[in-house]
């Protein structure tokens, strides 16, 4: 994120009443120079950074690790969360993790590790190499995944429909739309969590490929400018359903759902891909992209 929309984003987060974000990506510690901007731009408008993720892929060796956290501390970085999970080793080597929390006691940095009870499982293989899931099946069985979920939380969206739906996805088309009979207006105008992408984009909740611009945020949202947000906040998956027939001829995958936002991400990656350009709230387009 560049400084200017940077400051834009969090004037406005501040504004409307929040004194406090982390950082995340992608990765930070790949730019440290504008992560160290960022994180200035935020103190002098008085917005607290709680932390700052990492999955420790930057690192190569503890001294420079050392370092670079050292000058980063020394420009307001307090907290590293460290992403520890199986998920991560499939392309991050365990090495670089330990590396990273090692090298953050010398650096003033404390270490918030996200989550140590994995730690366990990833110390069962080379810690100089990636692993997939298919090997930590081979270890602890193939229900793995199943266990995973139970021992710390995921949402079910994004990359995870893809990893979950084999196991998961039991409900037809129709069971969704019955069970899903009312609005997503609790989950869209949650602000107990949310995020704000680099193009200076907010996004409702947690859905991730749905965006609101900066500058609309504490004002009622246009109905023209935002038309699926208003389907769904309105009237709930069976309105963009009935919004994405109408408008693309929208007719559902023969196999199975997880839940509603895998119908709903399914049904806006539709529209994306047969040129809706209605509105502009379907951001960023690789979110989409089947590539």
């Amino acid at each position: 994120m560049d400084p200017i929309a940077a400051e834009k984003s969090l004037k406005t987060l501040r504004m409307l009443g929040c004194r406090s974000v982390h950082i995340g990506g992608g990765e930070p510690l790949l730019r440290p120079e504008k992560l160290a901007a960022v994180i200035e731009i935020a103190n002098a408008l008085g917005v607290s950074v709680e932390y700052v993720e990492t999955n420790s892929s930057w690192f190569k060796e503890l001294d420079s690790a050392t370092a670079l956290l050292r000058r980063l501390h020394n420009q307001g970085l307090n907290t590293l969360l460290v992403s520890i999970s199986p998920f991560h080793n499939e392309l991050i080597p365990f090495f670089k993790v330990n590396g990273v929390i090692e090298a953050s006691q010398p650096a003033g940095v404390g270490i918030f590790p996200w989550v140590t009870d994995f730690v366990s499982d990833l110390s069962r293989f080379d810690p100089g190499q990636t692993h997939s899931l298919e090997e930590y099946y081979e270890i602890f069985g193939r229900d793995y995944l199943l266990q995973v979920l139970k021992r710390y939380w995921i949402h079910l969206g994004g990359r995870a429909l893809e990893t979950f739906r084999p196991l998961l996805g039991q409900k037809t088309f129709q069971q969704i739309l019955h069970e899903s009979s009312g609005n997503c207006c609790g989950e869209l105008s949650n602000t107990s969590h949310f995020h704000i992408d680099l193009f200076g984009n907010y996004i409702p909740g947690l859905c991730s490929g749905l965006s609101i611009s900066i500058k609309d945020l504490g004002k009622p949202l246009s109905a023209e400018i935002y038309p699926i947000l208003t389907a769904l906040y309105h009237c709930g998956i069976r309105g963009l359903v009935k919004m994405a027939e109408n408008s693309a001829g929208f007719r559902p995958r023969k196999d199975l759902y997880i839940n509603k936002c895998d119908l709903c991400t399914e049904v806006r990656s539709f529209l994306v891909n047969n040129d809706y350009k209605v509105s502009k709230e379907l951001n960023p387009a690789e979110f989409y992209s089947k590539s």
